[in-house]
């Protein structure tokens, strides 16, 4: 029997890249796009969920390389380790959302793989939150209804979970428990959102150290969705500590934007919610969620020439960005104290 043969069920892939340089506040790096090159030369469905991570369905491509889809994952991390000098993550399953799952399920550098029969055991304990597309407002309201986990809300009535988060929302978070998602790997689809981390050398305790970070951090996500013509209804930041514990707080934008004044206000004032003054904070990371076509966006008229004028210059900065490079323009805020 071939090893192609020896995990039926199982082909799609989950492909975080450790370490990359697309991880940190800038643009989609050449880096970046090589490891999706790599993926490229093992099925041509590939999504690119930047700034570190692809999602690959290997269906096509297990007959070809006479492997299953958790040899092909090993083999990609081989060969992204042997001509790219990075390590990758790979969670294998028979969708999207279990493979995503599987892959943030333990320590990074590994391949890990839900086999169809092992669904309902691999979820039933996880946390709510831990679900893809479940924010910190859903997993809020679920636990005080006492549906803390996957497991509890697979097992509750959909009437039930339509009553808490509406019709939709909850026959969608239903089929999630159990493991259901019929999302399709869909090549070149734009992200539904944008991600960028800074690492600090040293665990900060300045608050004006952090402030700057997330100006830098908003500036790159701004830039980077004004460029592919999005704007984010919604941003997530995440502070990660010396002790290796997590805060998360997501907050919807008063309207879809990626002007980089308006998602530099809302970072601040998520991060200042937290009252982290004597925090040792190693990393944060902003996320802009909910991304939609800006064109589509609903803005509301300003009456204020500043804001006006702040766009003009913020389009100009983009200009020169794309012209000359990332560096060419920066917030006057980056370099002096934010």
């Amino acid at each position: 029997m071939s090893e192609a043969a020896g995990s039926p069920g199982l082909r799609v892939l989950y492909v975080r890249f450790e370490g990359t340089a697309a991880g940190r506040a800038e643009e989609e790096s050449p880096e970046f796009s090589g490891l999706l090159g790599l993926l490229g030369d093992f099925t041509p469905v590939v999504q690119a969920l930047p700034p570190d991570a692809a999602l690959a369905d290997v269906q096509g491509a297990l007959r070809y390389f006479d492997r299953d889809a958790p040899g092909l994952a090993r083999l990609i991390r081989l060969r992204a380790l042997a001509l790219h000098g990075t390590d990758c993550t790979v969670g294998v399953a028979a969708n999207p959302l279990l493979a995503r799952m599987a892959a943030h399920s333990g320590p990074a550098g590994s391949v890990r793989t839900v086999h169809p029969e092992e669904t309902a055991a691999f979820l039933a304990g996880r946390p709510v939150a831990a679900l893809h597309g479940v924010g910190a407002v859903t997993a809020r309201t679920l636990c005080s209804y006492g549906l803390d986990t996957v497991g509890r809300v697979a097992g509750a009535a959909p009437a039930t979970l339509q009553r808490i988060l509406g019709a939709k929302t909850g026959r969608l978070l239903h089929e999630r428990a159990r493991g259901i998602d019929p999302t399709p790997v869909v090549p070149g689809e734009p992200a539904r959102s944008e991600k960028a981390e800074l690492r600090f050398a040293r665990d900060e305790l300045d608050t004006v150290a952090r402030r700057r970070a997330l100006l830098a951090l908003a500036d790159g996500l701004g830039f980077r969705m004004r460029t592919a013509g999005q704007a984010a209804r919604a941003l997530t930041l995440t502070v990660r500590y010396a002790d290796r514990s997590v805060t998360t707080r997501t907050r919807t934008l008063a309207e879809p934007t990626a002007h980089t004044p308006a998602l530099t206000a809302l970072a601040y004032a998520l991060h200042d919610g937290l009252g982290l003054q004597r925090a040792r904070v190693r990393a944060v990371a902003l996320r802009a969620e909910e991304l939609m076509p800006a064109e589509l966006a609903t803005l509301q008229l300003s009456l204020d020439p500043r804001e006006e004028k702040a766009r003009r210059a913020e389009a100009a900065a983009d200009r020169a960005r794309l012209r000359f490079g990332a560096s060419a323009a920066h917030p006057a805020g980056l370099l002096d104290a934010a």
